[in-house]
């Protein structure tokens, strides 16, 4: 699934085209994904300004004039093709379809069909039931050592499952979750509680800029997660542990005590990380 640095790169694309634009035509091909489209979507849409683009969590949302916002949640395999308007038939799993008064084209590919597209007054973005209950966005200001240290109060979880808590903190996946571990030097079977303190503030750091890394590169491209211009993320190439079993971890290549980066399931999901170098 598509975590924050994805979602982020794909909401910069859409904004990049359409903020500003005139939807002439809307059009979905289908009666919903993994729920219902909302009743009316494609003529609510068609004729509406796009006024704004904001990301929460790992949700788009474009604000429309008129006071409406959509939410766009991509799911395990979707993806947004922007691209000149054409002609031509649609292309195969295309849900959506959105052309502007400038020419362009967007639809909303999802082959497995587990994204969502929701309509929501935009001043009730937040209570949304997808986006109410939501913890602190990781790249603001206000997520701190302290805040996560008083989320973690108490968590006899491990920091692995307490970070993947989209409550704890919001848009956090797999990939992400193992490679701030790693550069912050803590085990992800670590107790979750003994994390708060002088611990949170090595973390809290590490993760803001391995995401903020991730999103200049445009995030990783795994599986059917491409930009919106059709190129491919390349963080993937930074990665120091996620994936990387069995190879040299970088702080301690060939040392006879390291056999190289190890892999366990929490969750019913992968972690990697470096046994030696990871407390």
């Amino acid at each position: 699934m598509p975590e924050l640095p994805e979602v982020e790169t794909v909401m910069r694309g859409l904004r990049a085209r359409l903020e500003g634009r005139v939807i002439v035509r809307a059009a979905t091909h289908r009666a919903g994904m993994r729920w219902a489209f909302p009743p009316g979507l494609a003529a609510r849409l068609t004729g509406a300004r796009v006024e704004s683009f904001r990301r929460r969590a790992k949700y788009i949302l474009m604000r429309l004039d008129g006071g409406a916002s959509v939410l766009i949640h991509l799911g395990m395999s979707g993806r947004m093709n922007i691209g000149p308007r054409h002609p031509n038939a649609i292309p195969a799993h295309e849900h959506l379809t959105l052309e502007t008064d400038d020419g362009w084209r967007v639809g909303f590919v999802d082959p497995r069909r587990f994204g969502s597209i929701d309509l929501v007054p935009t001043e009730a973005e937040d209570a949304h039931r997808l986006l109410a209950g939501l913890g602190p966005e990781p790249l603001d200001g206000g997520f701190t050592a302290a805040s996560l240290s008083a989320s973690l109060a108490g968590k006899r979880t491990p920091i692995k499952a307490a970070l993947l808590d989209q409550r704890v903190v919001a848009g956090l996946g797999n990939i992400y979750v193992c490679e701030a571990l790693f550069r912050a030097r803590l085990s992800p079977r670590r107790s979750a509680h003994t994390v708060a303190g002088a611990r949170a503030a090595r973390l809290v750091p590490e993760i803001k800029a391995t995401l903020t890394e991730a999103i200049a590169a445009g995030g990783s491209s795994l599986r059917d997660y491409v930009r919106p211009d059709g190129e491919l993320g390349y963080f993937q190439h930074a990665w120091k542990v996620y994936g990387r079993e069995a190879q040299p971890c970088e702080r301690c290549p060939g040392a006879p005590a390291c056999p190289g980066i190890a892999r366990i399931v929490q969750s019913a999901r992968s972690t990697f990380f470096c046994a030696r170098t990871q407390r």
